[in-house]
């Protein structure tokens, strides 16, 4: 009996996420009625309000499943590279080129910082630097880097990746900003590797 419970509450929850992601995609996270989600879910405006305690706590929930997916597939990136280096240019460009695609520039860029705040202070972000800081700090053992300091450079780089994907997100023209962005970024990152004679 426990385990049907655990299960019902997982598939409504399951529901509401996928019924408000589909709906902040198409219409915006300000456009969305809460009664119109949960009667396409075929759910109640209860169910809403107990699993995620209302429409601020339902984005969180979307913003933190499309950021497992985005964060998996920059794991691929990374792991299928040639090398450390080539994995961390090659996994910041992704991520800023990310800021393209329909869904991740309405919910995560546009919707997610003007509902939520500052995306620099979200727990997903800060795990970004973590994960910066110990490739930097890979970079580093391996030579291929100048002496710095992983824990300070971490931030200044997911920071970069993240300003800019911000700044494709609300450019008139996202195409032409997501050229700039990647190419500005390998000159910035350009700058960290170190010269060899």
């Amino acid at each position: 009996m426990g385990r049907r419970r655990t299960e019902m509450i997982e598939e409504t929850r399951e529901k509401l996420i996928a019924a408000a992601r589909s709906a902040f995609a198409s219409r915006g996270y300000a456009d969305t009625v809460m009664d119109e989600l949960t009667n396409e879910a075929g759910l109640t405006r209860g169910a809403l309000y107990h699993h995620f305690d209302g429409k601020r706590g339902l984005l969180e929930a979307v913003i933190g499943q499309i950021d497992d997916e985005m964060t998996q597939r920059l794991d691929r990136i990374m792991d299928e590279a040639d090398s450390h280096w080539e994995g961390l240019v090659e996994e910041l460009s992704a991520y800023v080129e990310m800021a393209l695609e329909p869904e991740i520039q309405r919910i995560v860029f546009l919707d997610g910082p003007a509902v939520l705040g500052n995306p620099s202070r979200w727990p997903s972000q800060l795990a970004c630097v973590r994960t910066t800081a110990v490739a930097l700090e890979k970079l580093i053992d391996e030579g291929t880097l100048v002496d710095l300091d992983p824990t300070a450079m971490a931030p200044l780089i997911s920071g970069a990746a993240l300003s800019g994907a911000l700044w494709i997100a609300n450019a008139d023209d996202p195409t032409q900003a997501s050229k700039q962005v990647v190419q500005n970024l390998a000159i910035l990152l350009k700058g960290l590797k170190r010269h060899t004679t």
